[in-house]
């Protein structure tokens, strides 16, 4: 396929984490493509680059955090712990850019600030931070996941006289060692960055606005041996996850949990808890933690009663144990709840006791115990998914402004495209898979490039998701979520970690097999979801 368009670039790709970097490949290097690619950090590594944080690590464990397409890759590419940690996946994403000739076709330290569809001539007008313009035929926006930082407005943040830091956009060269830290969230970041850097500081201050169920992360070294034996695995490895639910690696349950005697889930529940993984033990010890209330409950009460043998000190125990459903990202962790077994770990519970003001010596506290702090640290997540989408001038036909067209909640069809913005590609967009993320990103990229070689074989200047097969979609990702216990929880997964946002499904929760399914069907009816515009109608 090779341009055939009056634009500066055929494809412009927006973003350049492990989306962005594959679909570079994919548009350039294999279809021919002239393709601009732009990110506003100073490397590439997307969410990697930025969440430099003590600890970071992803909770996928290493064999499957990676992309599948390059079997050469696969081969070549060893590790050397279960889980791999930060300055790991980031060398890693920067050799594959290496690796394909990228860095030539990459913008960096630019934002895109507004992209507008011009209907005359089917082309998107592209504008960044410092006023450069371009046009393409394609965008394709992978701003990622986790990306656009929740940031809480607490009185008085502004006066805050020592660092204060939000873990997504980690400071190089910060130092912790001797210091009064202070740690608001306690999420998958917050858990990570607390067992980090308990043992060097002088004192943290944990505020808890919810409880966590969590498990170890089981990390440890892996032997070459074992390498050697999933490389001479790989195929069967990637056939597997891609036709599991959850894409993570390992073997998911098929056994509902009332199916078997209490003995049996505790023999289960203990051997996925010494294993280790947050994923595993919601999807690899029973087919039903996910979905049925008392089933998910047994596992419930399985992490309290860590919690309780775990924590020496009652209250602290208390404070730390939840009442409602395990219905949150499954967490994993390195001794978390032993954490709050040292002298120098307190933890606050601001639902009791809420933060009254951010002070210039440190935190308020209701109760008027003010907590002086050297370093304040906000783990308090991200506007996920759709963050970086509402805070960009983004406008597709008509005029249609990103934020009014998903003005009660985002959506999509099938997690990469939205009605009314022709030609506008999206990577992890609303209502795409939960899963691992590289093979779910696998997925997406290579639909979305099959479909911009079918509209080139059509000779088409724009190709369009339907506002019904969007509607459609929504109702079925609605209806999957609703039957889960992910729906009972107030979380980041219905985007009700944000003040003022209402809780909204922004995720499809049936699998990556599934997902895939749904994609084949597209592709195979033609993409009946879809409207294709000729030359002749976009002109008239």
């Amino acid at each position: 396929m090779t341009s055939k368009h009056n634009t500066d670039f055929d494809a412009i790709v927006v973003g350049m984490g492990f989306g962005g970097i594959y679909m570079m490949h994919k548009l350039r290097n294999e279809m021919g493509l002239t393709v601009r690619g732009f990110d506003k950090a100073g490397g590439v590594g997307g969410t990697w680059y930025w969440n430099r944080y003590p600890g970071a690590l992803s909770d996928t464990e290493s064999f499957v955090y990676r992309y599948s397409f390059d079997e050469e890759l696969l081969q070549e590419w060893n590790w050397k712990t279960k889980y791999l940690k930060q300055p790991e996946i980031l060398a890693y994403l920067e050799h594959v850019v290496e690796r394909y000739d990228l860095s030539r076709d990459i913008q960096l330290n630019t934002a895109v600030e507004a992209a507008h569809y011009d209907e005359l001539t089917g082309t998107w007008h592209i504008t960044t931070d410092v006023g450069e313009r371009f046009t393409c035929r394609y965008l394709v926006t992978a701003l990622g996941l986790l990306s656009k930082t929740n940031f809480p407005d607490i009185k008085g943040r502004d006066t805050f006289e020592g660092e204060l830091v939000h873990t997504g956009a980690w400071p190089e060269g910060l130092e912790l060692a001797g210091k009064r830290v202070g740690i608001i969230g306690t999420g998958s970041t917050g858990q990570q960055v607390i067992t980090a850097v308990a043992p060097e500081v002088e004192h943290l201050v944990v505020f808890q606005r919810t409880p966590q169920y969590a498990v170890p992360v089981g990390d440890g070294p892996v032997s070459e041996e074992e390498v050697a034996r999933v490389k001479a695995n790989y195929d069967k490895i990637w056939h597997d996850v891609k036709n599991s639910m959850v894409a993570f690696g390992f073997e998911e349950s098929t056994t509902p949990a009332m199916s078997v005697s209490e003995e049996e889930r505790q023999r289960v529940f203990q051997w996925a808890w010494d294993t280790g993984g947050g994923f595993r033990f919601m999807f690899g010890t029973f087919s039903d933690i996910a979905t049925d209330p008392e089933a998910n409950e047994a596992a419930a009460t399985f992490i309290r009663s860590k919690i309780a043998e775990i924590v020496e000190d009652p209250e602290t125990a208390r404070k730390l144990t939840p009442t409602e459903p395990y219905a949150r990202r499954p967490l994993c962790s390195k001794g978390y709840y032993e954490t709050f077994n040292r002298d120098n770990v307190s933890l606050v519970d601001i639902k009791e006791n809420p933060i009254a003001e951010i002070t210039p010596k440190g935190v308020r506290t209701e109760d008027g115990v003010e907590h002086e702090l050297d370093v304040l640290i906000f783990a308090t997540g991200f506007e996920a998914v759709d963050g970086n989408y509402l805070k960009m001038d983004l406008r597709g036909r008509g005029g249609t402004r990103i934020q009014d067209h998903w003005s009660n909640g985002p959506t999509s069809y099938l997690g990469v495209t939205t009605a009314k913005f022709p030609n506008m590609f999206m990577i992890l967009g609303p209502h795409g898979p939960f899963t691992n993320l590289p093979p779910s990103i696998e997925t997406q990229v290579e639909f979305i490039a099959e479909l911009i070689s079918d509209a080139g074989n059509r000779d088409s200047v724009a190709v369009e998701a339907t506002e019904d097969a969007e509607n459609r979609w929504a109702q079925h990702c609605k209806e999957i979520a609703d039957a889960t216990v992910f729906s009972k929880a107030a979380s980041w997964i219905f985007g009700a970690n944000t003040p003022g946002r209402s809780k909204t499904v922004l995720f499809y929760m049936a699998g990556l097999r599934a997902y895939r399914e749904e994609l084949a069907k597209e592709k195979n009816s033609g993409y009946s979801g879809f409207t294709f515009s000729s030359p002749s109608l976009v002109s008239a």
